[in-house]
Order: C-alpha cells, then sequence, then structure tokens
C-alpha cells in the first residue's frame, strides 16, 4: 500500500503533536507581531537582542551593495569571497583555534563534520539528548552509533573500554537546547582523551553567551583547543544572523574542506551574511555589558520562577524550560501566554521525549525587567506547577 500522507497527519494531530507556524509580520526582536497582534518574545535564540542591532543591520546592507546578494557558487568553484575568508579568520582567533571553517546551516555542519570523520569500521558514542543534527550525523556517518546515558561520563567511559573501533568519535551538545543544561565537559574531554578518541562539541546555545569573553562552553569550564579538538557553533543564534561553522586544528579543517560533502557541494552562504557576521562578532567582542545583561535577565527570571513553585534544575544559561508533561496541557499552557501578549511555544515529541511536553522559555539580553516580571505573572495563571 503507498504511503497515506492524510492518514498519517490525523495519527500526528491525535496526538496533540501536529505542529503549526505563526507567521511573524516584524523584524525579529523581543517584541514581535504575529496575525496583528503584538507579542513579547520568549522563545528566540537571538540572546543577545543582535538580530536587529542597528550596526549589524548596516553591514549587511553594505555587503549587498559590495557583494550582491548570493554567493552564485559552492566555496569550492568561486563562491568563497574575502568576505568569508576574513569571517573564518576572525572566528578562529575568537574561539582560539588555528581555523575555522563555515558551512550554510549548523544542521550541514553536523553532517558534514560527523560523516567526514567516522565511517564503516568506525564508533561513533552520541549524548541521548543530543540535538536531532548530531544524531542524524550519527546514524548517516555508517559507523556504529552508540548513544550513552544523558550527561553521564562514567556510562561512556564504559561503552569506550568495551569498543573494539579504531576511530572513535565522542559527539555532545554543549548546551543542551531543549533542557538548557550543560554537558559535563571536563569530564568528557578527560574520557575521550584516556579511551582514545576525538571530542567533538556542537557549542550552538554557547557561543557568545557562556564564558568570561563569550567564547563558549570550553571557556566556561577552562578547556582548550587540545581538550575539545572539534568545536561546531551557529552564527544564527546568539550572534543574531546565519549559518554555521566548525574550528579546529589546521589539519582538521583542511581535511573538511577535502571531504566534508554538506560543504563540498552546497552554495555558500551570502557575502553579505558574513559581512553583518563580522561586526555581530565585534559587537560581542566590544559590549560585554551586553552578556552581563543577558545573565541578570537568567538570574531575575530563575527566582521568580523559583517563588511561583516551578521547579527549575541547574540552568546556568538562558534556556530555562518549564516541563508541562502532557502535550494537550503544554499546548493550552503557550496558548493562554499568548492571549496574555507573550509568545512562548509548546515543545513536543519528537524534539522532547515522550511525557516531557514542555514551555521552552528563553531569555534575551533585549528584554526588560518588566517584560521578565510580567511573563511571571502570566505564568502563574497559564502554567500548572508540578503537585
Amino acid at each position: 500500500m503507498a504511503f497515506d500522507p492524510a492518514s498519517a497527519l490525523q495519527v500526528i494531530k491525535a496526538r496533540d503533536a501536529y505542529r503549526r507556524r505563526c507567521i511573524v509580520e516584524s523584524p525579529q526582536d523581543v517584541r514581535v507581531v504575529i496575525d496583528g497582534r503584538p507579542r513579547v518574545n520568549f522563545c528566540s535564540n537571538d540572546y543577545l537582542g543582535l538580530a536587529s542591532h542597528p550596526a549589524v543591520r548596516e553591514a549587511f546592507r553594505r555587503g549587498v551593495d559590495r557583494w550582491g546578494v548570493g554567493s552564485g557558487a559552492s566555496h569550492l568553484v568561486c563562491g568563497h569571497t574575502a568576505a568569508h575568508h576574513a569571517l573564518e579568520e576572525e572566528l578562529a582567533e575568537f574561539t582560539g583555534r588555528p581555523r575555522a571553517l563555515l558551512f550554510s546551516t549548523g544542521y550541514m555542519a553536523n553532517l558534514g563534520v560527523v560523516s567526514a570523520l567516522v565511517g564503516r569500521g568506525d564508533t561513533v558514542f552520541e549524548d541521548r539528548l543530543n540535538h536531532a543534527s548530531l544524531l542524524d550525523g550519527g546514524l548517516l556517518s555508517g559507523a556504529r552509533f552508540q548513544r550513552y546515558r544523558h550527561a553521564d561520563a562514567r556510562a561512556l567511559e564504559a561503552a569506550l573500554v568495551e569498543s573494539r573501533a579504531e576511530t572513535r568519535l565522542v559527539v555532545t551538545d554543549g548546551v543542551f537546547s531543549m533542557d538548557g543544561d550543560l554537558a559535563p565537559l571536563p569530564e568528557l574531554a578527560r574520557v575521550a582523551r584516556d579511551g582514545g578518541a576525538w571530542l567533538m562539541v556542537d557549542d550552538a546555545h554557547g557561543l557568545a553567551v557562556l564564558g568570561a569573553e563569550g567564547r563558549g562552553t570550553p571557556e566556561h569550564f577552562g578547556l582548550d583547543a587540545t581538550e575539545v579538538p572539534v568545536l561546531v557553533g551557529t552564527l544564527g543564534k546568539a550572534l543574531g544572523t546565519f549559518g554555521a561553522f566548525v574550528a579546529g586544528s589546521e589539519a582538521l579543517i583542511d581535511y573538511l574542506i577535502q571531504r566534508a560533502r554538506t560543504y563540498v557541494y552546497t552554495t555558500a552562504l551570502p557575502p553579505a551574511v558574513a559581512e553583518a557576521t563580522r561586526v555581530s562578532l565585534r559587537v560581542v567582542r566590544e559590549e560585554p555589558e551586553r552578556r552581563a545583561r543577558l545573565h541578570c535577565n537568567v538570574r531575575r527570571f530563575r527566582a521568580g520562577a523559583a517563588s511561583l513553585g516551578f521547579e527549575l534544575g541547574d540552568l546556568p544559561g538562558p534556556i530555562q524550560p518549564l516541563v508541562i508533561g502532557a502535550n494537550a496541557d503544554a499546548l493550552e499552557a503557550s496558548r493562554r501566554l499568548g492571549e496574555r501578549g507573550f509568545l512562548v511555544s509548546a515543545i513536543r515529541p519528537p524534539t522532547v521525549p515522550a511525557g516531557t511536553a514542555r514551555l521552552r522559555i528563553t531569555l534575551s539580553a533585549a528584554h526588560s525587567d518588566e517584560q521578565i516580571d510580567g511573563l511571571l505573572e502570566a505564568l502563574a495563571e497559564a502554567a500548572p506547577r508540578e503537585a
């Protein structure tokens, strides 16, 4: 029998797992307009408020004036401009690595890096709660795919001891995108080193947010390029633009240029985006008060949520999820918040495990005290607390 998408959709809807897109009618900011109604946005990954920063927008306009709109081809044909090259050099310096390599998206970076580093006969070890792009990269690589218990370095160590693969790759998020917790990178780095494995960290939600200078989760833990040899970061979250990169040794980057299929066989991101990102990166370095304000906002929200009886783990970053449980209950809480003028998405399986549907609340440096307090007041009425 042929696949019937209409019937499959009915099953999804019956599980309260059907996803609908909202249409945003304004620039990305902490205030957005959806369906003609203004909302205070608490679900964006624009952690530092740079997506609409005047200097970043102006750099994008100048980039279009100089380079045009598209890049025209892949990096290896004629799409690698001086703007791309300069951004790669600046990202390498910022992350403390010899080189960096741009990818069109974070998803493509993770698929490309994992599949280039391991294949048949090798083994890739991944945290159970890794982002889908990391899991897909492991599954598609052709390597033996092993998942270890979330943030459990001992479980990883045991798996490495049992492995007979010559090439081993340990893959983890730095900050887990749906739970907001940090990977135990010092322990993972030690276990990977002792087990003869590479360690790859996707720091999409840590870059420009964590660490004394915003260099991400490795800096937060005091780890260098030797301990985290493969570092992936995205440009579309705290940096406010679009795209991704991997940073590492000269040999690693040169090898990925030759063998990462998602780099070789796709058009380069627009050079104007690279120009905008260069300015965004400069803002991160020159305005540490943005990062300080973000963490102040995180502390304010956490204190208010705790006073209301919400259970939050030890989450140092801007991702602060409230686990509701049932899909329908999470959807209803999101709807009630929307009626009060707040945009907070309900995250449901398969993005998160069954029975853990949640409100994924994200804070930004651009949020005001009044907006945070308003959200807390709305949550008190809209979201159920654990008994």
